[in-house]
């Protein structure tokens, strides 16, 4: 009964306010601009647990490879540690850019990519790896450097292309 009670005078406040987003009567800030800054806010939230991880990661790694040291040296082995925890410095780097910018550094994703593929090179041997396997491992590389070649030219193209169309575009005062 209470709850029928409280629902009822809810109901033609949550109306009224539907009605009011609806007609255009809404304050400065819209349902959608708040809902977009929420929605935003959680994202950063899993950011920052996901940076968090990754630190913890990182240090558990770092513990497990001086302790390690302690052991006859495996050269593979150490390489390979060493390659991880530079993987995952660049990884935390790129999720603090992400913070900063809102935007994903495509230059540092390739760097990642590029150090991940040698790791695993490296951890598997390259006489261990089929002959197909490496052509294909060459040709990703090759792109992927390609890609890091190519961005910083493509940037300074797309930014020229977008001021000159946004000057065409706006007319001029007399």
């Amino acid at each position: 009964m209470l709850l029928s009670a409280t629902w009822g005078t809810m109901q033609p406040n949550l109306k009224e306010q539907f009605l009011s987003w609806c007609q255009g009567d809404t304050p400065p800030e819209s349902l959608r601009e708040r809902l977009v800054r929420y929605l935003e806010l959680f994202q950063d939230i899993i950011v920052i647990s996901l940076c968090a991880g990754l630190f913890c990661v990182m240090v558990l790694r770092l513990m497990d490879m001086f302790s390690s040291l302690l052991h006859p040296l495996e050269v593979r082995q150490i390489t390979s540690d060493i390659l991880f925890i530079l993987i995952l410095v660049e990884l935390f780097r790129l999720l603090l850019d992400y913070l900063e910018e809102q935007r994903i550094s495509v230059g540092a994703a390739v760097e990642i990519t590029i150090v991940s593929s040698l790791r695993e090179i490296i951890l598997s041997g390259v006489l261990e790896i089929p002959t197909t396997q490496i052509f294909g491992i060459s040709i990703f590389l090759v792109v992927l450097g390609a890609i890091l070649v190519i961005m910083p030219w493509m940037t300074r193209l797309l930014e020229s292309n977008h001021v000159n169309s946004h000057s065409i575009d706006t007319p001029k005062r007399m």
